[in-house]
């Protein structure tokens, strides 16, 4: 585990750089189990620089970076009421990315990313966080199980013209 993990909440000014771990850390986690076109694609709608910065303004979105040493080394993007991408309940918060370095995996920074999130899901009220994960991601399927989250349907998910399921998953307040 790191000590001296800084959560700091992204400002639009800081659009280039969670652009920039947005892609590294989206190739670093899928690049190897998808083709290179799918994720071209999926990394230019999902990271182009208008897209970052409108998610950046949406006052229903918040975005954190993790940082260590001065190093932005993750990040974890929320959404609230109609922001959010499935369900749009007023009463949840959906965990819309949460991604770090491949070097700093397994070494806590996601639970102090999770704490976060359930500090902000207290302080708006809301009665459940949720997300969607990728059915190949065992690992990251076995953290959010690990923290409580339990499956309660699925959905389809599209990397460029790949069709895949995204488990979702959530916890009650």
């Amino acid at each position: 585990m790191l000590k001296d993990i800084r959560i700091e909440k992204v400002s639009p000014s800081q659009a280039k750089e969670l652009q920039a771990i947005g892609k590294q850390t989206f190739l670093e986690s899928f690049a190897s189990y998808n083709k290179k076109e799918d994720m071209e694609r999926y990394l230019e709608d999902s990271f182009n620089i208008k897209k970052v910065l409108n998610d950046l303004r949406n006052p229903k979105s918040e975005s954190y970076f993790a940082l260590f040493d001065q190093k932005i080394i993750g990040y974890l993007k929320l959404n609230f009421g109609a922001a959010q991408t499935e369900l749009c309940d007023q009463n949840g918060v959906e965990i819309e990315r949460i991604y770090l370095l491949k070097q700093f995996q397994g070494k806590k920074i996601g639970q102090n990313l999770l704490k976060k999130t359930s500090e902000i899901a207290k302080q708006r009220k809301a009665e459940f966080i949720w997300l969607g994960v990728w059915e190949e991601n065992l690992r990251a399927i076995q953290f959010y199980e690990n923290n409580g989250f339990v499956q309660f349907d699925k959905h389809v998910f599209y990397l460029g013209d790949d069709k895949q399921i995204d488990i979702m998953m959530k916890i009650k307040m």
